[in-house]
């Protein structure tokens, strides 16, 4: 048996097919994650044997900007965030993080997928490509954000890092490439 087909065989496929591989697919709150979602869902779905969808909780601020009346403008001063305060904003985005989780395990199930959810807390950058290694992640899908050029060059983009980071082959699915759903 040639090296490909041992290589298919060993993802759970026969020989002679395309091989099943472990997909993640890393959303966060904005439509572009959505999209890429079901662009992997319509184009993939024949070669995932398993389905994982993450998604990156961001710590929780230590600091807030507070904004006080200056005259007729405002000013924003950092204020610390007492434990209580700092564990209510976590328990707010864990709750925000699983209702979106909910949201893309429904768009699984509504394209006949059976998808596992998953999240951390920490940078969104590294805890994808953290998850990719945990989870033996086969491909990585991930939505292009249409931020411009600037914004890209001074904060940089989730997915050029994880292009760059993961230890898996990163597809990133353009606004254009999905159409509507």
């Amino acid at each position: 048996m040639a090296r490909f087909e041992e290589d298919v065989v060993a993802a759970g496929g026969a020989a002679g097919e395309a091989p099943r591989r472990k997909v993640m697919v890393a959303i966060d709150e904005s439509e572009s994650s959505y999209r890429a979602l079901v662009w992997a869902l319509k184009n993939l779905k024949e070669n995932m044997k398993e389905v994982v969808i993450f998604m990156a909780q961001p710590p929780p601020q230590q600091c807030v900007a507070v904004a006080a009346p200056l005259s007729s403008a405002l000013m924003f001063y950092p204020a610390s965030g007492s434990p209580e305060f700092v564990n209510c904003l976590r328990e707010q985005q864990r709750k925000f993080t699983l209702a979106l989780l909910d949201k893309a395990k429904e768009v699984c199930a509504n394209h006949g997928v059976n998808a596992e959810t998953f999240t951390d807390e920490g940078d969104p950058k590294e805890a994808i490509c953290s998850a990719v290694e945990r989870f033996n992640i086969n491909l990585l899908v991930m939505g292009e954000h249409d931020q411009g050029k600037i914004k890209r060059a001074l904060v940089g983009s989730v997915s050029n890092y994880c292009v760059q980071k993961a230890k898996c082959p990163v597809l990133v699915v353009k606004p254009s490439q999905c159409g509507s759903h």
